[in-house]
């Protein structure tokens, strides 16, 4: 592959040798159901940007082949494990993000969408799953969806009308969702394995860190540092409550409560868009779970500081519309059904918040400007700098003070 080595991660500079012209007539072979299909040639490149993605290795074969009829090419997206000995392979090896995936694509998606085609409204939430494997070696393979002139967005914030679209979508996603959990709950039996459940993922120097390193940051600051009192009692059990929020269905359900399946990382990178259509990516850590924890990650990871300050309240009001609307649509009610309580909802769970604005706002903040998040993940050093960013600071003069005149600090959170 020739490619400019800064634009891209260094484990996906050099696919694997098993990558190769037999790999790729073995799996259309099985795709497309044409046994005298004959690949000629794959050239193989990196599928993303650095600081794209994290949690795999991504890269783009453009496949030629030929069958009985005619001579073909297809670009294809591959997404394996790494396999470059480090701390991204060791932070993966025990995960379950595969298997998750897998049946994310094959079984839980295409019933969200059959299930919107019956109730009138034709959409698609995902790009088509060509092929996927565990044995010997994890690996998805997907129709390019480049070609089809969807793109990430990069180097600028999604506009008001791709917010909207996103929130839409996941709106749809949620309300579905909500149904099948009512009515068939074993679809999402194996869908168990979140962000938290990653192997040692809550005892990583980069969680553990971030509310020390924010708390340390407050403390420097004359204007933020009546805010320490506040954090302060969190340090040593904010991770855990947090984690309690994300694993509430399965180990502390609650009565009326608005479960869904969630996403798990619904971010910008995580999407392409085709004008204002957007199509949905990596499914690796979804879960089930309550649906403000969605709607509160896209906030701090899909917004921009400009949309938290200005738009943030329309979005979740857009958003909850269309889950409304889709439930009645697809038959299915909710008691005590209104944003009011939706928003209730949101504020128990206000530990989700403190975590994302403490400890994944400013890393993410990083990634947006296209800083390697392997390097930032990895690199103390370089993580306690982003709380001295000028831009995070600033909104942290509006958004602290926000949350002290919405209640946020007045009583211990469940």
């Amino acid at each position: 592959m020739t490619t400019n080595n800064d634009m891209y991660n260094a484990d996906e500079l050099e696919a694997p040798a098993w990558l190769n012209e037999q790999f790729f007539q073995d799996a259309l072979i099985q795709y497309l159901k044409e046994p005298n299909l004959k690949v000629t040639e794959a050239k193989m490149s990196p599928a993303s940007a650095k600081g794209d993605h994290y949690a795999s290795v991504m890269f783009r074969a453009i496949v030629e082949y030929s069958t009985q009829k005619r001579k073909c090419s297809k670009s294809l997206i591959i997404k394996t494990m790494p396999e470059v000995q480090g701390k991204k392979k060791d932070f993966l090896a025990d995960s379950h993000i595969f298997e998750t995936e897998i049946i994310m694509y094959t079984q839980v998606l295409p019933k969200f969408e059959a299930i919107l085609r019956e109730a009138g409204e034709e959409i698609k939430f995902c790009g088509t799953c060509v092929y996927y494997s565990l044995e010997p070696r994890e690996v998805m393979i997907f129709e390019d969806l480049v070609p089809q002139g969807y793109q990430v967005i990069r180097n600028r914030d999604l506009t008001m009308d791709e917010l909207r679209a996103a929130m839409e979508k996941l709106a749809k996603w949620h309300a579905v969702s909500h149904k099948v959990l009512k009515e068939q709950p074993i679809l999402f039996d194996k869908l168990k394995y979140d962000l938290a459940t990653l192997p040692g993922f809550l005892e990583d120097d980069f969680l553990t860190s971030g509310l020390p390193n924010f708390i340390d940051m407050l403390g420097q600051n004359e204007s933020l540092r009546d805010y320490c009192k506040y954090f302060e009692p969190m340090r040593n059990k904010l991770l855990n409550l947090w984690a309690d929020i994300i694993h509430e269905y399965r180990e502390n359900r609650q009565e009326n409560t608005y479960y869904v399946l969630c996403h798990g990382d619904f971010h910008m990178k995580n999407m392409m868009f085709k004008g204002n259509d957007c199509m949905l990516l990596d499914f690796q850590l979804s879960y089930v779970g309550c649906m403000s924890n969605d709607v509160q990650y896209a906030k701090y990871m899909l917004f921009s500081a400009e949309d938290r300050k200005d738009k943030c309240d329309e979005l979740i009001y857009h958003y909850f519309d269309v889950f409304a609307k889709t439930l009645k649509k697809i038959g299915c009610e909710l008691k005590k059904h209104s944003l009011v309580e939706f928003r209730r909802q949101m504020f128990d769970r206000r530990n989700t918040e403190f975590m994302l604005l403490t400890t994944f706002l400013p890393i993410f903040n990083s990634m947006r400007m296209g800083h390697d998040p392997g390097t930032v993940l990895e690199n103390a050093g370089c993580r306690a700098e982003l709380f001295a960013n000028k831009d995070y600071r600033n909104e942290l003069e509006y958004l602290l003070p926000r949350m002290l005149h919405s209640g946020y600090f007045e009583a211990p959170t469940k």
